[in-house]
């Protein structure tokens, strides 16, 4: 009976160890992704990551940024753990040339197979090592035919007609684009000289703006709070179908042609199992359910079976050849010019120099005041104690 219970205690301990092993075993992956761009199960939509944990069993820890500065700035703070993130083409190309971004085993992304040549062996991924692309799209104006006329050229953002209800980017690279293009400018100038002229042309658009934005746009236009405001075309879907009065516009300049990509950082501790999740993503039938859902544009012509008809067909997701060579793509920046954009930036954003030295001075007034309240009190509890 002792042997029994003996043996009986020790297959006990050995089934125990064995599922605390297996539950060891199960990974959770670190996702970080733009807002809304993944199907969740709303509206009919397929639960994507959900339906990843059921059929692989990896658990999925999912959060997200609205710019692709805020995305560098958690890998740069070096309190990032993530195991997959998705930075746009010139964010791409920065983080390789910091050697931010593990290579990709793609024995385990079969599904690379299905990704379209031409977004192969991209230029801010020349050796197609390091990325495979999400989305890709291009950059319009979103306007409410309510309140604007029919929008054909990005000086519409400059009407001060509409002062107070158009929106602008909440971030550089995108809000210098626009400049640049009204100025007939290459996206990528390494000129100093070039920026300085956009930046000032968006410093005259300031007062006209209502809000710096990203996400937010689809709250703000939908209640007509704004009525002007660019973003992306994967975006006009939701606005547009959701909404009777907004249209969507590409400028007759041109704009801006992007693709977002799957990433797996240097310091992922999970690289096989994020490796499966970029798989499952590049499935065809996956990828479309996702793109229905989200409103983006596939790199996989294989996955367009899966999308609902009007999307497959429509102009909005994929444009004309017309359209596309008008566009450009960015690239990374020298650091010089990255950190003289940055600074360019800060200045469109307070004012330009001549405002921020007022907000310096009424700043340092307000403590010189705060300083002699103190020491006026304080002599006069000194002689109060005399």
């Amino acid at each position: 009976m002792k042997k029994f219970l003996l043996f009986a205690l020790c297959l006990c301990l050995l089934l125990g160890a064995g599922v605390t092993a297996s539950a060891e075993e199960k990974a959770t992956i670190n996702v970080y992704n733009w807002g809304e761009y993944i199907a969740n199960g709303t509206d009919g939509s397929m639960d994507i990551n959900a339906e990843f944990t059921r059929r692989t069993g990896i658990e999925v820890n999912y959060t997200t940024f609205d710019s692709n500065e805020s995305l560098y700035s958690k890998l740069a703070g070096g309190g990032a753990d993530y195991d997959v993130i998705v930075p746009s083409e010139y964010m791409v190309s920065k983080l390789l040339s910091e050697g931010r971004l593990a290579p990709l085993d793609f024995e385990n992304i079969p599904n690379f197979q299905y990704i379209d040549p031409q977004f192969k062996n991209p230029t801010y991924d020349p050796e197609g090592l390091y990325s495979v692309p999400y989305t890709w799209g291009i950059v319009g104006i979103f306007y409410n035919t309510d309140y604007v006329e029919e929008v054909t050229s990005w000086e519409a953002l400059w009407d001060d007609r509409y002062a107070g209800k158009i929106l602008m980017f909440d971030n550089p690279r995108d809000a210098f684009a626009i400049a640049q293009f009204r100025l007939g400018m290459d996206l990528n100038t390494q000129d100093p000289k070039d920026w300085e002229e956009a930046a000032e042309l968006l410093k005259q658009q300031k007062p006209l703006v209502q809000a710096y934005v990203m996400d937010q746009i689809f709250d703000k236009m939908e209640s007509g709070e704004a009525w002007m405001g660019p973003y992306y075309s994967g975006d006009a879907a939701i606005l547009v179908d959701n909404s009777d009065n907004i249209a969507f516009a590409v400028p007759e300049e041109g704009t801006n042609y992007f693709v977002d990509a799957l990433c797996i950082p240097a310091t992922s501790q999970h690289k096989r199992e994020a490796e499966a999740y970029i798989n499952f993503l590049c499935d065809p039938e996956i990828a479309g359910a996702n793109m229905d859902y989200v409103g983006y544009s596939t790199p996989e012509t294989a996955a367009k079976e899966y999308l609902s008809p009007e999307m497959a067909e429509s102009p909005l997701h994929y444009p004309s050849e017309e359209t596309v060579e008008k566009a450009q793509a960015f690239v990374n920046l020298p650091q010089d010019i990255s950190s003289q954009v940055d600074k360019l930036w800060a200045e469109v954003k307070m004012g330009g120099p001549g405002e921020s030295a007022v907000l310096i001075a009424i700043i340092l007034g307000f403590l010189m005041v705060y300083i002699a309240i103190i020491v006026y009190k304080r002599r006069k509890r000194k002689r109060e104690m005399e």
